[in-house]
């Protein structure tokens, strides 16, 4: 692994020397670029400089800011790099928290924390152990490329993590109504059932960027001109008002998605019992007979107008015999 940053974890005056590496690598895709629809020529954007109307090679160039509306600061990188900042070249440990102090939103890039070059282990697994055994996280202030980050230093099974985070003041307010509406108890246990179906069997390891696949997908298709394949249809959108049925509807979807059947199978629980699709499964599994009956009754009136006396005889001898064993049964 490439380290992305070389510098210290400082604790006032103990200090790990330290690198660190990304540990998250998000999927790119197919890498595209603009072309000209008409003609699939390339699309390029040059950097060019407009006072000499030139372009102007890359290690020229530097940043600069618009202070006044005709006024401008440049910055030279020899300007970045020597900024007083304490986090510069180093993880600046503020403080220790509960793991679970923090909330998720918070959370930005990962890093794993590596020894650094020719430091002795001792310092390193040190901390690492006394942050094990006091369940703490550290609270630090880290600056990567030109930006100073929030961020949490954390042991993870034998290895120190380091996670860059937003300021408090990056994270947004909802500026939103919040729902509200009565659950009844059946709802309730209803949702809870299809919670319980969706987390049967389900592992994050069997996920897949779909999206990437797809775009692969399209593009060997138009390579040698062949058809892509189409989407699937949406979804319509149900005109059932009744929630249970909704969502005993969902459940058996999630039953033989997993099976692999066209319908589901087995109890959905108390609340399933109570919403109509249950009722209806009930009604056809309590009406074979009726079945068996329209069938005779259909064949009979199939059967041609003149028959011998011989048949009748034995048509209603075989009727009896059919009523008897209905009896019977």
């Amino acid at each position: 692994m490439r380290a992305s940053w070389s510098g210290s974890i400082a604790i006032n005056l103990f200090s790990v020397p330290v690198q660190l590496y990304k540990a998250t690598e998000p999927h790119e895709g197919p890498k595209t670029y603009q072309v000209h629809e008409k003609d699939g020529g390339r699309i390029r954007y040059k950097r060019f400089c407009e006072l000499e109307e030139s372009e102007v090679p890359y290690d020229e160039i530097t940043k600069g800011v618009e202070v006044d509306e005709d006024e401008q600061v440049i910055l030279t990188k020899a300007d970045l790099e020597n900024l007083p900042v304490p986090s510069l070249h180093v993880i600046d440990v503020q403080g220790f928290v509960d793991a679970g102090t923090f909330d998720p939103m918070q959370f930005d890039q990962a890093y794993f924390v590596g020894l650094g070059k020719r430091a002795p282990d001792k310092p390193y697994v040190l901390l690492r152990e006394a942050m094990r055994e006091s369940g703490k996280v550290a609270v630090a202030k880290v600056t990567l490329s030109t930006k100073e980050s929030l961020a949490v230093v954390r042991v993870v099974d034998d290895l120190l993590m380091l996670h860059t985070m937003l300021w408090p003041d990056e994270v947004r307010q909802a500026d939103l109504r919040t729902p509200s509406a009565t659950v009844h108890a059946n709802e309730l246990r209803m949702a809870q059932s299809l919670l319980d179906e969706v987390t049967k069997g389900f592992s994050i390891e069997d996920l897949h960027d779909e999206y990437r696949e797809a775009m692969q997908e399209l593009i060997d298709a138009k390579q040698h001109g062949t058809k892509p394949t189409a989407p699937a249809k949406p979804t319509e959108d149900s005109n059932v008002i009744d929630i249970t049925e909704i969502l005993n509807r969902a459940i058996e979807s999630e039953r033989a998605r997993k099976t692999g059947t066209s319908g589901g199978s087995g109890d959905s629980g108390e609340a399933a019992e109570s919403a109509p699709a249950a009722k209806k499964a009930a009604a056809k599994t309590a009406s074979p007979r009726k079945t068996a009956a329209s069938k005779q009754t259909a064949a009979k009136k199939a059967a041609p107008a003149k028959k011998t006396a011989a048949k009748k005889t034995a048509a209603k001898k075989t009727t009896k015999k059919s009523t008897t064993s209905r009896k019977a049964g």
